[in-house]
């Protein structure tokens, strides 16, 4: 017997199950919130192959994904509790954006993505983190608060780690000046 098939047809009228059962449109903004997780554990995924220091901690952030994905894919009053994030998860990011920070010099300007592989990978799951979070802020507020904190916390963490990466590779941030200005 082989594997089973990755296909169902359950998904050809524009409807999808949610986690907890209930048939919902493609549309519905906890379906999108589910999508867009997905999307930013492929960013993450990319950012692991870039910076491969940081792959186990990439990787966990992958994990905690599904658990948000989970949590937010429980319709009505069902409340998701067995998936929600360890009470310390945003604190865990804060102490790791502090650890990092301490080694990078001083930002005192905007900066270009792009000086590395590398940093540019991490800098694009950052902005795809950015946007998990302005969708998660249409969802009702429940949800959303089970959510945007350790995105937010993890898309500041993901721009310290692109410039971590930037330096471990030998790239300087390259500063954004303005109109007027010189850029370094």
């Amino acid at each position: 017997m082989g594997d089973p098939k990755i296909y169902t047809r359950g998904g050809d009228a524009g409807q999808t199950s949610m986690l907890s059962g209930e048939r919902v449109s493609k549309a519905d903004p906890q379906i999108n919130a589910v999508g867009d997780f997905d999307e930013l554990s492929v960013a993450l995924g990319f950012a692991r192959l870039g910076h491969p220091k940081r792959e186990p901690e990439l990787k966990d952030f992958q994990k905690k994904l599904y658990q948000l994905s989970a949590t937010v894919s429980y319709t009505g009053e069902k409340h998701a509790e067995k998936f929600a994030l360890d009470p310390g998860a945003v604190k865990a990011l804060e102490k790791m954006i502090d650890d990092i920070q301490e080694t990078l010099p001083p930002l005192k300007d905007f900066i270009y993505p792009g000086q590395t592989e590398g940093g540019c990978r991490l800098h694009q799951a950052r902005v795809v983190a950015r946007r998990v979070e302005r969708n998660l802020a249409l969802l009702p507020a429940e949800k959303a608060q089970a959510s945007i904190p350790y995105i937010n916390r993890l898309s500041d963490l993901l721009f310290v780690l692109a410039r971590e990466a930037d330096m471990e590779a030998g790239a300087d941030d390259e500063a954004y000046r303005g109109s007027g200005g010189k850029n370094r």
